[in-house]
């Protein structure tokens, strides 16, 4: 019978990162070999969003990526009841490619 070894990973979390950046919108791209997740502040009465963060993944991580996040969303759910989405929002035109979505 052969054991599979656990790996310690040590994750360094840097004072400027652990601070966080805020964002109210998403953009996801996606090509054959990646997923692009682009995370944007929108500000009301400001002309322009800015993307605060870009984050590139396998399609392999994007997917254990939707894995964790619908895990956590249920475990929050459980915990602080259903989380509300306004399913009929404002709509916000983006040119990056016909592989596109928001969230």
């Amino acid at each position: 019978m052969i054991m599979e070894q656990q790996k310690e990973i040590n994750i360094e979390l840097k004072e400027e990162v652990a601070q966080g950046t805020y964002a109210n919108f998403a953009v996801i791209a996606h090509s054959q070999s990646e997923f692009v997740l682009d995370f944007v502040c929108i500000l009301p009465g400001m002309p322009k969003a800015q993307v605060k963060s870009r984050v590139i993944l396998t399609p392999e991580h994007a997917k254990r990526l939707l894995s964790a996040l619908q895990d956590n969303i249920a475990k929050y759910e459980s915990s602080h009841g259903k989380i509300r989405v306004n399913e009929g929002g404002v709509a916000i035109p983006m040119t990056f490619g016909s592989n596109t979505a928001q969230a």
